[in-house]
């Protein structure tokens, strides 16, 4: 062989090892809370729907190159909470339900991905839709026995020395519901020098680079606004992530690692509210555009990796029939949260009992029915019959499920909408079904198999060089 071309094939061949050796600079994980396989063929489907086609219309984080199936029990049981989900995907290692960032023996402490990534020089940033002490942020930067554990969760967060979080606040900032309640979580991240922000308006004024908090204008907010019920200057999970990565990418040259929850998918799943669900799968692909920006600028150093800590509800695309009509959710304009808030408020604050044009009104203008979605007179007397309990009996009949309580006659709009679409929920409650992996990036054909969730972090910070 010639000397020259031996030589060229020596270089490059030494150009590809060292590239291959080089480790990731930026990863990106996104979580979709409750987000089972249904729900995502689910919104692909309702989008191709909506554009009239059979078929799906993609999501940006359904398009990446590597794609797989993820198992999701935990330490006691084939079916997961989101404490011990997420601690699996946070620090690698099953646990029981209802732990956070600890091993099922209550005592050992397990190191998380990103407090890996903190001790070998990077900036970190956790993110989520609902609070910041919620079970799945809180795997990433706490150690508690019990997830309920709110005040203790929230005062291990400004001892993380993470630079960025974001969420919609705390659940127990002041420790009214802790056994020993000492400083307020804000005085603490006030010491640990951390700047909060209520609000994206106070982020952008503040303008530092140093540690920052943002929280909605209530720091005591449980979530953030559904994105099916969002109304201008409502603070959004792709805001929220932008704001991450223009933090974190401010300092230093050895990158980041950032964690983004999209915990409303969970919490419409609990509701059994599937119109609701697909508009917060198109929230966090949103979000997740903002990553796949960044990748385009990174290619080279950047990964992304979007799963899911458990599926909720049991989901089912079909109720018998070969059918399916998911374009009725075309029309749904409110959360069963607000619609139940909506009758609920118009007769408790009504000087006479509201008609029922008054109320068939609401139903066209928030569902679709009768404009979009056809219903047969037997349908239309069953919400009828609700109408008359609520408006003209006043019987508080409610639904209570995990995160909310609604109206019986809200709950009964909602599962009619589920019928016209023929979509069927198993359970309010979680399942253990498969959860999807996505990815794209250098070496993140590590997950192009099916694996369990406690592989992702190890995986990830072999990838990135992460410290032990």
């Amino acid at each position: 062989m010639n000397k020259r071309y031996l030589i060229l094939i020596l270089a490059l061949a030494l150009c590809v090892a060292q590239t291959a050796a080089k480790n990731l600079k930026y990863v990106f994980l996104f979580i979709g809370d409750g987000m089972g396989m249904a729900q995502v063929d689910g919104t692909e489907m309702f989008l191709g729907e909506s554009d009239g086609i059979i078929g799906t219309r993609c999501l940006c984080f359904t398009q990446f190159p590597v794609a797989t199936m993820v198992t999701t029990h935990s330490a006691t049981n084939s079916v997961t909470d989101s404490a011990a989900g997420g601690t699996a995907i946070a620090c690698g290692a099953k646990t029981a339900n209802h732990l956070i960032g600890m091993a099922a023996d209550t005592t050992t402490v397990l190191a998380s991905i990103a407090e890996r990534a903190k001790r070998s020089g990077c900036r970190v940033g956790i993110v989520t839709s609902v609070s910041i002490d919620h079970a799945t942020p809180a795997a990433f930067y706490a150690h508690q026995p019990d997830r309920d554990m709110y005040y203790e969760i929230g005062c291990q967060l400004p001892l993380s020395g993470f630079d960025f979080f974001a969420g919609a606040g705390f659940l127990d900032p002041y420790g009214k519901d802790a056994k020993e309640a000492g400083k307020s979580v804000f005085d603490l991240m006030d010491e640990h020098g951390y700047t909060l922000c209520l609000g994206l308006d106070e982020y952008e004024d503040a303008q530092t680079d140093g540690k920052v908090v943002v929280l909605s204008k209530d720091p005591q907010a449980k979530a953030i606004t559904s994105a099916i019920d969002r109304r201008p200057g409502d603070m959004t999970l792709r805001q929220m992530t932008e704001a991450a990565v223009e933090t974190l990418a401010r300092g230093g040259d050895k990158g980041f690692f950032l964690m983004v929850e999209g915990g409303k998918i969970d919490w419409s799943c609990h509701s059994n509210d599937a119109g609701a669900v697909f508009r917060e799968v198109q929230d966090l692909d949103s979000a997740v555009q903002v990553a796949y920006d960044f990748y385009l600028r990174h290619p080279d150093e950047t990964a992304i990796i979007v799963t899911a800590d458990h599926e909720t509800g049991g989901l089912a695309l079909g109720d018998g029939p070969y059918v399916l009509g998911l374009k009725a959710y075309a029309g749904q304009r409110l959360s069963v949260e607000q619609l139940s808030a909506r009758l609920t408020d118009l007769r408790n604050n009504s000087a006479t009992t509201p008609d029922w044009e008054t109320v068939k009104d609401i139903l066209r203008a928030e569902l679709g029915f009768w404009d979009t979605v056809g219903l047969t007179a037997d349908e239309e007397d069953m919400l009828k019959d609700e109408y008359h309990e609520l408006f003209v009996a006043h019987h508080d009949n409610e639904e209570e499920t995990l995160y909310a309580t609604n109206a019986h006659f809200a709950a009964v709009a909602i599962r009619l909408l589920d019928s016209k679409a023929h979509v069927n929920w198993a359970s309010t409650g979680h399942s253990a079904g498969y959860v999807p992996l996505f990815a794209i990036g250098r070496g993140t054909e590590a997950f192009s198999h099916k694996t369990d969730n406690t592989q992702i972090a190890p995986t990830l910070a072999r990838l990135a060089g992460y410290a032990e």
